[in-house]
């Protein structure tokens, strides 16, 4: 079973949302939130699997909750679940750690696709916001750390941006588990970010990506 903590400040939201969750055979929801501070609490006192957390909280809102969760415990794989898509939004919530970004807009059953994506490794970005990503952070190319990767690295970084995990990764290369992560780990040093959705953000900043 995938353990979630549902965070969001509209009563009727958490009753539908995680009832349809509920009713997964692989998820459970084993605690809700009513604001961002009691999103951290109970965050860090269960530990879930997955985290949805909505942006606009009341006490805390989810950026903030996000990085106090992330910086207490940086394994916590957090997905935000909003209506805004404002730059003002999206990149403080990636960069206070989240792990995937989708829309209330979203149906049921691609929050699940996306919390059992996010659990098996995977960064998940609606297209609206992989598209402003791409159209606001790509950039000229002068020297960047991105030369220091071996093109096995690169291979790696790409199925990273198109959001295979490591296990796809792994069939598709032919390579073992073992050393994905190996490469994967090697790629987040060169480039300098703490996890995946920063190192698929920079592929997209630096035209790495097609």
């Amino acid at each position: 079973m995938i353990s979630v903590l549902f965070a969001d400040d509209h009563e009727m939201v958490r009753i539908g949302v995680s009832a349809y969750l509920s009713a997964q055979p692989d998820i459970e929801v084993i605690a809700e939130a009513d604001g961002g501070q009691a999103a951290v609490d109970l965050a860090l006192e269960h530990r879930p699997d997955i985290i949805l957390m909505d942006l606009v909280m009341d006490e805390m809102d989810g950026i903030e909750a996000t990085k106090q969760i992330t910086e207490q415990w940086p394994e916590a794989k957090v997905i935000i679940v909003t209506s805004f898509l404002d730059d003002e939004k999206v990149y403080p919530a990636l960069e206070a750690g989240a792990t995937s970004y989708m829309l209330k807009t979203s149906k049921a059953d691609e929050i699940a696709k996306a919390i059992r994506s996010t659990y098996e490794g995977q960064s998940i970005l609606e297209p609206e916001v992989t598209g402003k990503i791409m159209t606001k952070m790509r950039t000229p190319n002068p020297a960047y750390l991105h030369e220091q990767l071996t093109e096995r690295e690169k291979e790696v970084l790409l199925l990273m941006a198109e959001g295979k995990s490591n296990q796809e990764i792994s069939e598709q290369l032919f390579i073992a588990m073992k050393t994905v992560k190996v490469h994967v780990s090697n790629i987040l040093g060169k480039l300098e970010v703490s996890d995946r959705t920063q190192a698929v953000i920079y592929a997209f900043k630096h035209d790495l990506v097609k």
